[in-house]
């Protein structure tokens, strides 16, 4: 377990987060360990200066490293430097959007591809043709790749993560497991969101065709064997794509929701919950006071303000009535392809999984990862390298 340096929950996750990166050298333990505790409990603008100053203190190392001829230190160091910034800016997702949020998004993205360029496996910047613009991702493949076909895993992340980070949580493990990958940030994440102003949609299926699109006309791509893993959010995503696209071979879900307004619904005083519905006028005004209240709090208001931010909404409760499309329901069933489902003990966001896992029509997985293995925790972060070990069991057979 790490260390344990907020007693704010939700702060001590991203720590825990940010820890997490270490898998694809994406942090140093004692450094950050050290960013936190100087932190403490003075407030979300000292959160953003502590963990900005270490993504700057990184990228400093990294270019002394590069002086020095030591690529290995360097990217090490840039590696560090983008998870500091992606850190710095993630507990000020909000709307109107932070014009930091904005800045620590291009650092984060600028560190990560000066690290990408010294890894000694394959790693391209790329840009994927969707509707009237392109979607950012990164192409990584194995060492001794060739421009043979072979097997890809692409990868879909959640409301507040990035492609970047995608690469820190599945993409390394991935490459080094002999697969392509493609790491993208979709509508409402990451740079499209935060650069480009594209909100999220419910219809994924919109956006991973697209993008299936662009990997199967690759000349080094086995189409017949092309798998999506939805992290976070993703989760709820990737399913959702796979019911209308019947290119892929496999599916994974992470931890994701299978209704989304049921689990914020969940969240709310039941009388209150009337207040979703704006044709009733008092419980709708009550609620707006009550949400609008709770957005401003520091970390308890956080999921409010990023929600609100990620859909475009225009209020809180605008973005909890714009939930409703989020369903996995009357689409779970139509599902093609192999699912690899699983959530965590201790983590509330995936505890509907089970409802997606019943509605299945098709070969399926199932885990629960548990406080016991160091991975009860949203995503795994605590021990990732569990659910990878699990995961790419399931996948390997599949995909061979």
């Amino acid at each position: 377990m790490p260390t344990t340096v907020f007693d704010d929950e939700l702060l001590q996750a991203q720590f825990q987060r940010a820890l997490m990166a270490e898998t694809a050298e994406g942090n140093d333990h004692g450094e950050f360990t050290e960013v936190s505790s100087r932190i403490g409990t003075a407030g979300l603008d000292r959160w953003h200066d502590e963990w900005r100053a270490a993504g700057v203190r990184a990228t400093s190392d990294a270019e002394h490293a590069l002086v020095d001829g030591s690529r290995d230190r360097a990217r090490s160091a840039f590696m560090r430097a983008a998870t500091a910034f992606r850190t710095a800016a993630v507990m000020l997702l909000g709307a109107p959007v932070d014009e930091r949020v904005v800045a620590a998004n291009l650092d984060q993205t600028d560190a990560f591809r000066r690290g990408a360029e010294l890894l000694p496996t394959l790693a391209e910047v790329v840009a994927i043709p969707y509707e009237s613009t392109t979607l950012p991702g990164y192409w990584f493949a194995p060492a001794e790749h060739r421009p043979t076909p072979g097997p890809v895993v692409v990868l879909t992340g959640g409301y507040d993560g990035t492609a970047e980070e995608l690469y820190a949580f599945t993409g390394a493990a991935a490459v080094a497991r002999g697969y392509r990958v493609l790491a993208f940030d979709g509508p409402g994440q990451g740079a499209a969101l935060l650069q480009q102003g594209l909100v999220v949609r419910p219809d994924w299926e919109a956006v991973v065709g697209p993008v299936l699109d662009w990997v199967c006309a690759r000349p080094d791509v086995d189409a017949q064997h092309v798998a999506l893993i939805g992290l976070s959010l993703g989760a709820h995503l990737a399913p959702r794509a796979a019911s209308a696209e019947h290119r892929l071979a496999a599916c994974a879900a992470d931890c994701g929701a299978y209704d989304l307004r049921a689990s914020a619904i969940e969240r709310i005083p039941g009388p209150l919950v009337a207040g979703l519905d704006p044709a009733n006028r008092v419980r709708a005004w009550l609620l707006t006071r009550i949400l609008d209240v709770l957005a401003r709090k520091p970390t308890a208001g956080w999921a409010l303000r990023r929600g609100q931010l990620v859909h475009g909404a225009s209020s809180p409760i605008e973005y909890l009535r714009s939930l409703a499309p989020y369903t996995l329901e009357g689409h779970a069933e139509h599902i093609a392809c192999p699912m690899f489902v699983n959530n965590a003990e201790d983590d509330d966001i995936g505890a509907s999984a089970p409802q997606l896992v019943a509605a299945l029509t098709v070969p399926h997985e199932f885990a629960t990862f548990t406080r016991a293995e160091g991975a009860g925790d949203h995503c795994e972060v605590g021990n990732r390298a569990v659910y990878l070990d699990k995961l790419f069991a399931w996948l390997d057979p599949i995909m061979q």
